[in-house]
Order: C-alpha cells, then structure tokens, then sequence
C-alpha cells in the first residue's frame, strides 16, 4: 500500500490545469493588439529583417494575419498543450507548443516560421520561442513583441 500511495503521488508534477490556466492567459496575451518580430535566428543565422515592417495580429478565431501596410499573409495559429509524456523537463512552459502555420511556398520567408515551437517565456508584451530542428539538431529561436 505504502509503495502504490508514493507512485501515483509521482503523477501529481504537472497538472493539466495548470496548462490549461496558461494556454489561456498566452492566448488573451497575443490576441490583445498587434505584435511585431523583434528577433528570428534560424538555426544561426539572423533572419529578422525578412519580417521588418510586419504587424501579427492574432486572431481569437485562430486566424493569423501579417500585413506591412503592401503585402498581406494569411495563416492560422494555436496554443496547445504537448502531452509528450516522454519529456522530463520541470517547467510546465516546455509542456505548451505555440503553433503557427502559413500555407506558402517553401520559399516564402513566412515558411520559416511554420512550426509547433517551444514556449521559452510568455507575458502580455513579449513571447519568447525556441524550435529544435528535427533533421540537423539546430536551434531556431523566435520573439515576438507587442507594438
């Protein structure tokens, strides 16, 4: 008995809950005004300029929209939680992809950042996300930041 009580007590590390709690106040963050990418390093190099000028704006319906004033793209975006069970990390945000599509060509820039990418940090000015790349293990990193 003593040995079955401690096990589940092991389950108890990360509630689904709370990643719910958080998955809603990220989604409330990003769908209050426009944001602009403020850093995009693929895999070592600095590709932000590709987005200069470009408003995000995050739609509740989940309709993504960048627009520079000329140029318009459509795409779509989620909050959702990666029940990967196999990821041992401690922090609950590692637990929480942040996805974002956009039906382009794989030449378009905006292709670079079709992803399901790791929440580094969240707040209601600045998110803060990281992608390990499957093929090569190279690092992409990703902000976006509330105009």
């Amino acid at each position: 008995m003593l040995i079955l009580s401690s096990c589940s007590s092991d389950d108890d590390g990360n509630s689904p809950s709370n990643n719910l709690q958080q998955i809603a106040q990220i989604e409330n963050d990003v769908e209050s005004g426009t944001w602009r990418i403020t850093n995009f390093n693929d895999s070592g190099q600095d590709e932000t300029s590709d987005f200069a000028g470009y408003d995000f704006t995050f739609n509740s319906n989940g309709t993504l929209v960048a627009t520079n004033g000329s140029n318009t793209q459509n795409g779509t975006w989620s909050v959702t939680d990666d029940d990967d069970s196999d990821d041992d990390s401690s922090s609950d945000d590692d637990d929480i992809d942040f996805n974002i599509f956009f039906p382009v060509p794989d030449t378009n820039d905006f292709e670079d950042l079709n992803d399901d990418w790791d929440i580094v940090s969240a707040s209601s000015t600045k998110i803060e996300l990281r992608d390990v790349s499957g093929g090569n293990g190279d690092i992409d990193l990703l902000t976006f930041e509330k105009n």
